[in-house]
C-alpha cells in the first residue's frame, strides 16, 4: 500500500472502523442514490487529509458508509476528475483507498454523451467495455507490487457476472438497460461534432470524462467492476441543442429514481 493511500486509510479508520464490501462511485447528477443507503458514517473528504476533493458540478464530496439492506456499501457521493486540475495517481486515490478499507467490487456509475441512433437522453446503459487511449493511464510509472501486477489483463475489464446480474435485475424491475462501449475523454470542454464521428467509428457508444482510470486501478487491484451510464445527452452533432452540464444535472436528476432501484436491487445480489 502506498504511502499517501495509507495515510488516507489511517485518517479514516480514526474515525470508523466500517468496513464496506461493495464500493459504489455516483456520477454527475446522481447523488441522490445515496439517500437509499442506511448510514452508519458520512465523512467529507475535507476530513481526509490529502484526499483529492470534488469541484465538479453535482458532486457532494464525501464518503458515505452504511448499508443496502446487509451488504456493507462505501459510496464516493461525488467523484474527481482529471480535469480538475488533480493527478492521475489523485483520481484514483479514491478508488485504492476503498480497496485498502476492504471493498472487492468497485460499482461505477456516470452520465454519458450518447452516439448510438436508438439512445435517448436519460436512458441507462450497462458498460460491457471501455477505450482508454485518449487518457493517461494511471498505473504509469512505478508499479507498488502489493497492489498489483506490473502489466495488468483487461480481457474482462466488467466482470461477466456483475453484468449478468445487472441484466437480469434491470429485467426484473421492468427497467429498459441498454449496452454499449464507454470511452473516456480529458474535458472539461464537451466533443466537437468531429470528434464524435472519429469515436464511432472506433465502435464507441457512450463518451465521458470519467470511470476507465478507475476501472484500470481497480483491476489492478483484484477487484471485481461493473458499470452504468447514465445517457445526459446525446453527443455533439447527434444533438440538436449546445451541450451544458444543466443538461447533464438534469436528466441524472429525472433518470435517479430508475437508476437508484437498479444499483439498490443488484447490490443485494452482489452480497
Amino acid at each position: 500500500m502506498n504511502e499517501d493511500v495509507m495515510k488516507c486509510v489511517s485518517a479514516i479508520r480514526n474515525i470508523t472502523e466500517f468496513k464496506p464490501k461493495i464500493a459504489l462511485v455516483l456520477g454527475s447528477g446522481l447523488g441522490n442514490i445515496s439517500s437509499k443507503i442506511k448510514v452508519a458514517q458520512e465523512i467529507s473528504y475535507h476530513d481526509i487529509p490529502g484526499f483529492p476533493v470534488s469541484t465538479a458540478p453535482g458532486h457532494k464530496g464525501s464518503f458515505i458508509m452504511g448499508y443496502i439492506e446487509d451488504t456493507p456499501v462505501i459510496c464516493m457521493n461525488g467523484r474527481v476528475h482529471f480535469y480538475e486540475g488533480y493527478s492521475i495517481e489523485e483520481v484514483v486515490l479514491p478508488v485504492r483507498v476503498m480497496h485498502a478499507l476492504g471493498a472487492e467490487i468497485l460499482f461505477l456509475t456516470n452520465a454519458a454523451g450518447g452516439t448510438k441512433s436508438d439512445y435517448r437522453p436519460g436512458d441507462l446503459a450497462m458498460i460491457t467495455d471501455h477505450i482508454s487511449l485518449f487518457a493517461r493511464n494511471p498505473l504509469i510509472g512505478p508499479n507498488d507490487n502489493d497492489e498489483g501486477p506490473r502489466f495488468s489483463d483487461m480481457s474482462h475489464a466488467y466482470d461477466t457476472d456483475l453484468q449478468k446480474i445487472l441484466l437480469d435485475t434491470a429485467s426484473e424491475c421492468g427497467i429498459e438497460l441498454k449496452t454499449g462501449v464507454y470511452v473516456q475523454l480529458t474535458g472539461p470542454s464537451f466533443e466537437t461534432p468531429a470528434e464524435i464521428r472519429m469515436l464511432k467509428a472506433l465502435g464507441c457508444d457512450l463518451v465521458g470524462m470519467s470511470t476507465v482510470m478507475e476501472c484500470i486501478a481497480a483491476r489492478h487491484m483484484g477487484m471485481r467492476v461493473c458499470g452504468i451510464s447514465l445517457v445526459s445527452n446525446l453527443a455533439a452533432g447527434i444533438s440538436q441543442n449546445l451541450l451544458s452540464s444543466e443538461e447533464v444535472e438534469e436528466n441524472g436528476k429525472a433518470a435517479g429514481p430508475a437508476m437508484s432501484r437498479l444499483i439498490i436491487e443488484s447490490v443485494k445480489k452482489m452480497s
